[in-house]
């Protein structure tokens, strides 16, 4: 499938071929859902907590009498159906993490390009440089794609000057090639795929 190479002017410059292996396979939902929930599961802290009863201050003293109240025996006044007493099976600190195979998180990448290539919203720069770093020059030359909401990938690093220009810009995200993931690529409504960055992805996927 060809595709036009445009400037950051929205200029053409010339057609490049999108290996149809990466760009142009079925989508299947669930496995890109599997692939969202594995990150979203890596991201999450996991330090909620809350305190055993060993962990709770109070005396070992039994809270009244065994006997002779018409009421049940109670241990300890730190047990969980006691006001103030510990929580029962709360939860504890934790890695909420589970395990993918690479070969489903591999193919959940190159469908989400699929998606977005079936949908008409990927487009491919010329490269990522601007000649000085201003949110405002970068913005207008955004307005010139008539997108809101776009995710930039560059090369191995992405360039001082765009990196610090597209900072204060709400729904745009920039990352180099290495970064690109599922979530981030289903979160942006466009994907602008600098060259260096379209050559990598090819390389990245090129033994399967």
């Amino acid at each position: 499938m060809k595709i036009n190479v445009c400037s950051l002017d929205n200029k053409t410059l010339k057609e490049v071929n999108l290996d149809k292996n990466i760009f142009q396979i079925e989508v299947k939902n669930e496995i890109i859902y599997r692939m969202v929930r594995y990150q979203l599961a890596k991201k999450q802290s996991g330090n909620h907590s809350t305190k055993s009863i060993s962990e709770i201050s109070g005396t070992t003293k039994k809270p009244f009498k065994q006997k002779g109240t018409g009421s049940a025996r109670q241990g300890s006044r730190r047990s969980p159906h006691m006001r103030g007493g510990s929580a029962m099976f709360g939860p504890r600190v934790r890695s909420h993490a589970h395990k993918l195979p690479k070969k489903i998180r591999s193919l959940a990448l190159k469908m989400s390009l699929s998606q977005k290539c079936s949908e008409g919203k990927i487009k491919i720069l010329s490269d990522l440089t601007l000649s000085k770093s201003k949110t405002s020059f970068l913005k207008d030359k955004i307005k010139k794609f008539e997108a809101k909401s776009i995710l930039f990938i560059g090369g191995k690093e992405i360039e001082k000057n765009f990196l610090n220009a597209s900072k204060n810009i709400p729904n745009i995200d920039v990352l180099p090639s290495q970064g690109l993931n599922v979530y981030n690529i289903l979160k942006r409504d466009y994907l602008f795929i600098s060259e260096d960055a379209l050559n990598l992805i090819n390389e990245r996927f090129k033994h399967g």
